[in-house]
């Protein structure tokens, strides 16, 4: 069934108490997730698209808290510099990919072609309508090989959305992440909506795929992001008959309540039905 924005559920909500639960169980097992790729020599991509303050920084923050520094790095996309316009726009994206057995996190990415370039008019429309299949090949050539990339849409409301901003008009830590042209954008949302719906249908891929996420809840975003991602290694393990070992087990948990085990029982669960 092809992916639309109209069928996510932003009421979706996580209580405080079992976020927090959720998130010490989820980056540890992220941690360890990090450590098989490293050994396995495995690179993973991932991407980040959406709404502006749909929450993409606090998502990947928590994706990071507690990884090996060393093991990743963060590439803010924003539009290309001069001497970037020079070559094909998938060079600069070429350029940043991690190293096999690193992770490379992707704040915005070469989807800009089918998104801002297409709504702002700086790609022709035989352009952005060949990117598509450009994109797919793209992906195809890494996922064939030693990579695994996992696409995220973080969506808010529009009322959630001019929230998030007024919020960040008053406040003198997050005001720099508030432009001009993110007001722009918002008159232009139903135009987003558009394009994002035909990216999904066009580069919804098995081994690449786009997971949407409710993000009007920032709390059941960030574990949504972590599940999914923790989740997404694991098939790819299996579909190269390797096995990701979890480095968590009740005794390493022993001070952490009830729901905490739960959480790790319910993975444990997870991973025997993938190998039935």
């Amino acid at each position: 069934m092809t992916q639309n924005l109209k069928n996510l559920d932003l009421t979706v909500e996580l209580d405080k108490k079992m976020y927090k639960k959720k998130l010490k169980v989820l980056q540890y097992e992220m941690l360890n997730a990090q450590q098989f790729l490293l050994k396995n020599k495995i690179g993973l991509i991932l991407v980040f698209e959406g709404m502006d303050a749909a929450g993409k920084g606090g998502a990947i923050k928590r994706l990071i808290e507690r990884v090996d520094p060393r093991g990743y790095v963060v590439h803010p996309i924003s539009a290309p510099q001069a001497h970037e316009l020079r070559y094909n726009y998938l060079q600069r994206f070429w350029r940043k990919l991690p190293q096999h057995g690193q992770i490379a996190i992707f704040d915005r990415s070469w989807y800009g072609r089918v998104l801002v370039e297409r709504i702002e008019g700086f790609a022709t429309k035989d352009e952005w309508s060949r990117a598509y299949e450009e994109i797919n090949n793209f992906e195809k050539i890494l996922t064939a090989g030693d990579y695994i990339i996992i696409k995220f849409w973080l969506h808010v409301s529009d009322e959630e959305q001019l929230k998030r901003f007024k919020e960040r008009e008053q406040n003198p830590y997050k005001s720099w992440k508030l432009t001009a042209e993110d007001w722009r954008n918002r008159d232009k949302t139903p135009q987003y909506i558009e394009a994002a719906n035909a990216m999904f249908e066009k580069t919804d891929k098995k081994d690449a795929p786009w997971i949407l996420v409710a993000g009007d809840d920032k709390k059941y975003a960030r574990v949504q992001v972590l599940q999914e991602t923790i989740a997404h290694i694991e098939r790819e393990a299996q579909k190269r008959g390797l096995h990701l070992t979890n480095v968590l087990d009740n005794t390493q948990l022993e001070d952490a309540d009830s729901s905490s085990l739960e959480i790790v029982n319910e993975k444990k669960e997870r991973t025997k039905k993938l190998n039935n």
